[in-house]
């Protein structure tokens, strides 16, 4: 069989509508656009858990967050480790593939490989590790010389709602870097092995400091209001607004428009990059010869409903891009679209299937190749997505959604919300107490009452979810046995974790 090489591109923190191929007509992606009309665009795809960490090792791995152990960022269980038993790209090197990195991968230790027989780090100034300093510190060290910029300048946090232009020039930015690098490893690589080189950039995710030109751009543009909905009021919270790293609040319309156009011109700024990447498989006629899949770990609140960030069961944070190129000697007769409930541990499954490779028998997804056909017969039947407590026990959420409705429990809350996302896809409007929705939420509740006493955890009464609260945040038993049976102590660093707000 002919061995296609392989791309996955992501991107971090980018919510699925802020994309051409996904109805924006205020964004400008050509690029991305483009790998769209070659493939089939997912479109109802949302992550397994809607933060960083536990995303991610979902995705490597191809297994579910209960069976990763990790459920969150904060409280409860954050550290993605080496000691899976498989990883995407261990299974490729294991083929023949020459694997390479380049970018944010969240890895503890961070100089871990997980598979990749090389890794070039870009971590948003994360050191988790003594002495660590990433692959693009490094670079922006050396090329940063005799001008006066260091990467946290703008005086704006990893994690803040606040936005303005970048102050360095773009040539030093990260995303600038990553595309760099990922074209570098494609002129330098093995010449008769194929490669698998996942991209992964650290924006969109804030800050909001894209490059002034991009946030000109959209500073003038009409873009999107924020959605707000009816049950949103507990989100509204003036003295949490203050806080220049609050999860939610409401902020000034001014404050959000700033976001949004940070925002949007860092995604406009990634499609630019990574066209130098396509641009370089086409000139060297690889680009027909290469299976490429664009992603995200989670999305971003972006201000909906009074919310920033990620961790939430809503639109804005949870649902992802999903585009699956194939190949072209195998795009005839795929769907341009698919309606399918895909998740991220579906990726390795399609990957290893497309190429003909046998899936390990601990993987959990479902490979996504006869979706790309139009043939939804296998497939599951709804994206299971949960998320522990991290900023507030509030915010600890259960989800469920096959695109069409969603169901989210809030345990600390203890309360149930029904979303019917064909008539309200802005989720304006809490159906659960609707008459008209009985049988739907019954029938969701079902769904997650089945799931949560099928994990033996005690958080369903066998009737309905119930509240954990008092439990403290929900904690798979798969992390403690990752953290026992692992080659690396982690418990120094996951006793400082405690309370850690994601990155």
């Amino acid at each position: 069989m002919k061995k296609y090489n392989v791309l996955l591109l992501m991107t971090d923190q980018h919510r699925f509508d802020t994309l051409g191929c996904y109805g924006n007509d205020v964004i400008d992606t050509p690029n991305i656009d483009y790998l769209a009309s070659m493939g089939t665009v997912f479109d109802c795809a949302y992550t397994p858990s809607p933060s960083c960490v536990p995303a991610r090792a979902c995705l490597i791995s191809g297994m579910n967050q209960w069976n990763t152990g990790i459920l969150g960022m904060g409280k409860g269980q954050n550290i993605m480790g080496t000691n899976f038993p498989q990883t995407l790209p261990g299974e490729l090197a294991n083929n023949d593939y020459h694997t390479q990195a380049v970018g944010k991968m969240h890895f503890f230790p961070q100089r871990s490989l997980n598979g990749f027989h090389n890794t070039l780090l870009d971590e948003s100034g994360r050191q988790h590790n003594p002495g660590f300093v990433s692959d693009y510190q490094k670079w922006f060290n050396e090329h940063s010389k005799n001008i006066a910029h260091d990467i946290s300048e703008p005086g704006i946090s990893w994690n803040s709602w606040i936005a303005r232009p970048s102050t360095m020039p773009e040539y030093l930015s990260q995303t600038n870097w990553t595309a760099a690098q990922s074209v570098e490893f494609l002129k330098e690589k093995d010449p008769v092995k194929p490669f698998f080189l996942m991209t992964s950039f650290s924006h969109p995710h804030s800050p909001y400091t894209s490059p002034q030109y991009y946030y000109d751009k959209y500073m003038q543009r009409d873009l999107p209001e924020p959605y707000i909905g009816d049950w949103a009021d507990i989100h509204d919270v003036p003295i949490d607004a203050m806080d220049i790293d609050a999860w939610h609040g409401k902020v000034k319309s001014s404050q959000i428009r700033e976001a949004r156009a940070g925002y949007y011109g860092s995604v406009e700024h990634i499609d630019h990059q990574l066209g130098r990447i396509l641009n370089h498989l086409k000139r060297n006629k690889q680009l027909d010869d290469t299976l490429i899949i664009f992603t995200s770990d989670h999305g971003d609140m972006l201000g909906d409903h009074h919310m920033w960030r990620k961790t939430y069961a809503y639109e804005g944070s949870a649902r992802i891009p999903m585009l699956v190129v194939l190949p072209k000697e195998m795009r005839e007769g795929i769907t341009p679209r698919s309606g399918s409930p895909v998740t991220l541990y579906d990726i390795m499954p399609t990957v290893l299937d497309v190429l003909g490779i046998d899936i390990p028998d601990k993987v959990d997804g479902i490979s996504m190749r006869n979706a790309l056909y139009g043939d939804d017969s296998i497939s599951r039947e709804f994206v299971h997505g949960e998320h522990s407590w991290c900023y507030s026990s509030i915010q600890e959420c259960q989800y469920l959604t096959d695109g069409k409705t969603k169901y989210v429990y809030l345990p600390g809350l203890d309360e149930e919300q029904l979303f019917d996302l064909e008539k309200d896809p802005g989720e304006l409007h809490n159906a659960a107490a609707d008459t008209a929705y009985t049988e739907i939420l019954a029938k969701w509740r079902s769904e997650i009452v089945l799931l949560l006493y099928g994990r033996g955890e005690g958080y369903t009464d066998g009737t309905k979810p119930v509240s954990w609260t008092d439990k403290g945040p929900i904690v798979s038993p798969e992390y403690e046995k990752r953290l026992n049976s692992s080659p690396v102590d982690w418990t120094k660093y996951h006793a400082k974790r405690i309370g850690f707000i994601p990155d």
